[in-house]
């Protein structure tokens, strides 16, 4: 579905950004500290982030594209306000998580952030971090403490968003797949938007729901849609709203040499653009921030709650809708060509202040 706009689509969803702290050692977690010094800049950090600040990241899931773009700038933000982020990676096990975040409560860093988890899972350990009285960011995690700073995509409307794009890239009708697995909070709240956009489309007719969260995504989703492909000869497009679902879905689709599918996926990154941009690609739309700034964004937060300065309960990212057209037309092959054609994506007066340091 070939379009030559760009359309930002404001975003309202709460992301809840990984926290863990130490050296991690425990079993199944996947843990680095990246101790750093401050970048020259112009603003004068407060005492206590001259004199070093330890913040904890605690991650469900480290893998894929968004996932390491978002760490990227964490990691780069960190390092301009001379934090020591520690780092924890529970690779999608829900226990290696509790463990690595009672881990950090235990060591008693300046902040934590939790990226991802389940509710069940990290939410009364989040409320036992509060109670400890270390700040906590939240990026997409559902919790209900008004003590968190929750960083969020309206990911409700991004999936409504990315489905009106299928909607009208199939003429409002015709068998589609979908990509989705519950329990994780920006799939579930995508999947809202889906249902709404359904609702309102009755000639999409949606003939199988699969995937799988794992640490090669990718390649699992693969595997299932080969199946959904063949047992659907007739598909006409397929709803994945998380880019490595979404490429996961195109490498079935090229494996099993079938055109005239298109796929509409969510994220962005450097290789997810060379998907979109490769001769016949299928996939044609995808709904995205820019995560690497995302990542700056929740480091920011918790940097301003340990120095005490005012943050919002609710740090909203706005994303927009990316064509393939887009990408082609302007001859953007990296995440970095993309930003500098698509200002919107900049986030640097999101979530800060006069004496943090632009990464």
């Amino acid at each position: 579905m070939p379009r030559t706009l760009l359309r930002m689509l404001p975003l309202v969803a709460t992301l809840a950004v990984l926290a863990g702290c130490g050296d991690n050692t425990g079993g199944g977690s996947d843990s680095e500290a990246a101790s750093s010094t401050p970048t020259a800049a112009a603003a004068k950090l407060p005492p206590k982030f001259e004199q070093g600040v330890k913040i904890a990241l605690v991650r469900q899931l480290g893998s894929g594209d968004f996932f390491q773009q978002w760490l990227l700038g964490a990691r780069e933000q960190a390092k301009a306000l001379n934090i020591d982020l520690r780092i924890s990676d529970a690779r999608n096990n829900n226990d290696q998580q509790a463990t690595d975040l009672q881990r950090a409560i235990d060591q008693k860093p300046d902040a934590i952030i939790v990226d991802h988890g389940l509710a069940s899972t990290v939410n009364p350990l989040i409320d036992k971090a509060v109670k400890a009285g270390i700040p906590v960011v939240a990026f997409d995690v559902e919790t209900s403490n008004k003590d968190v700073v929750s960083i969020q995509q309206s990911d409700v409307d991004a999936g409504k968003a990315i489905s009106e794009e299928m909607a009208k890239g199939i003429g409002g009708q015709g068998k589609v797949g979908y990509v989705y697995v519950a329990g994780f909070a920006p799939l579930d709240r995508r999947d809202s938007g889906w249902k709404e956009v359904k609702k309102a489309n009755p000639g999409l007719q949606q003939v199988a729901q699969f995937g799988k969260v794992s640490d090669a995504t990718a390649n699992d989703t693969q595997e299932q849609a080969n199946a959904v492909i063949t047992a659907h000869p007739d598909l006409k497009a397929v709803l994945a709203p998380y880019d490595e679902f979404a490429k996961g879905v195109v490498l079935a689709l090229g494996q099993a040499n079938k055109t005239g599918v298109k796929v509409y996926g969510a994220d962005i990154s450097t290789p997810d653009i060379a998907v979109m941009t490769k001769a016949d690609s299928p996939w044609v739309a995808t709904i995205a921030t820019d995560p690497a700034n995302v990542g700056r964004v929740a480091v920011r937060a918790a940097a301003l709650k340990v120095n005490g300065d005012p943050v919002d309960r609710d740090v909203l990212i706005k994303p927009s809708v990316i064509t393939q057209e887009f990408l082609r037309q302007n001859k953007i092959a990296t995440l970095e060509q993309l930003r500098a054609k698509l200002p919107q994506l900049d986030t640097r007066d999101t979530a800060t202040a006069d004496w943090i340091p632009k990464s």
